[in-house]
């Protein structure tokens, strides 16, 4: 992007292929239907939360402004989950699990500099998108673990992309349609597949199965090491180094998720 497509189509292409392979897999998981009649509100909402405006407005708001204010706001997003999961009554939270939070919060934002971070005017609607986004993503962790009570997580999330295709189409239809596919080598097409099928459809899936195991909180808290993991990943493509300063933030980062993931029968 958007070089070759447009962010919008992007989003378009990602649901699209997504629900395309939730359902060729979802038959080989589970054959349970859930009837739309009594669970099409929950769907819808799902659908629009986790699916159509997380991805509408996080795209949107990266464009508009830094990269690192970006990565900084989306931190929120595991606070928003545990204030959604204390409001909506989902699971239980513990002292430590609150102070785990907080521990990782911290330790991700040194380790992304958050001193980088600063708000200006002409970025400050993308910041607000952002933090929406956050917001927005936060809620449907918290609020589809009642559907995932009741059916498979496979299945639910299938439902929630075809519902998200309907909601993304009027805006990423002409984008994907005028897209440049003609003039993209082979290296375009592997990154664009790889966004398709391992940070949509593969993402997705996982994080229902790890909400229906061990809850939103802890999903939401898993959000914290994904600058320890970019971190990584850049030390081994070589663009980035790996510091004692930084290990001992992602020390931080560990720790706190370490605590979000301990329940009360764990310390008896």
């Amino acid at each position: 992007m958007p070089e070759f497509i447009g962010a919008y189509g992007f989003i378009l292409l990602r649901i699209t292929a997504a629900a395309i392979l939730l359902t060729i897999v979802n038959p080989f998981f589970s054959k349970k239907k859930i009837p739309l009649k009594e669970n099409a509100k929950d769907l819808i909402i799902c659908a629009f939360f986790g699916v159509a405006a997380n991805m509408l407005m996080f795209f949107k708001g990266l464009s508009i402004t830094h990269e690192i204010n970006g990565a900084v706001l989306m931190l929120f997003s595991p606070v928003f989950v545990f204030i959604f999961g204390l409001f909506l009554k989902t699971e239980k939270v513990y002292w430590w699990n609150i102070i785990g939070i907080f521990i990782a919060a911290i330790g991700a934002l040194m380790f992304l500099g958050g001193g980088s971070f600063r708000i200006e005017a002409a970025t400050a609607y993308g910041d607000l998108l952002i933090i929406l986004n956050a917001i927005s993503y936060a809620f449907f962790l918290v609020y589809v673990r009642k559907l995932l009570k009741k059916f498979h997580p496979i299945t639910v999330t299938k439902f929630a992309f075809y519902f998200g295709f309907l909601m993304v189409l009027p805006f990423g239809l002409k984008e994907a349609l005028n897209a440049n596919y003609d003039g993209m080598e082979m290296i375009h097409w592997g990154s664009l597949i790889f966004v398709l099928v391992m940070t949509t459809f593969v993402t997705y899936v996982l994080s229902a199965l790890a909400i229906k195991q061990g809850g939103s909180t802890i999903v939401g808290a898993y959000i914290y090491l994904q600058p320890v993991l970019a971190g990584v990943i850049a030390h081994i493509a070589g663009v980035d180094e790996i510091t004692l300063v930084k290990v001992c933030f992602a020390a931080m980062i560990f720790l706190g998720v370490y605590l979000v993931s301990i329940k009360k029968h764990a310390t008896n």
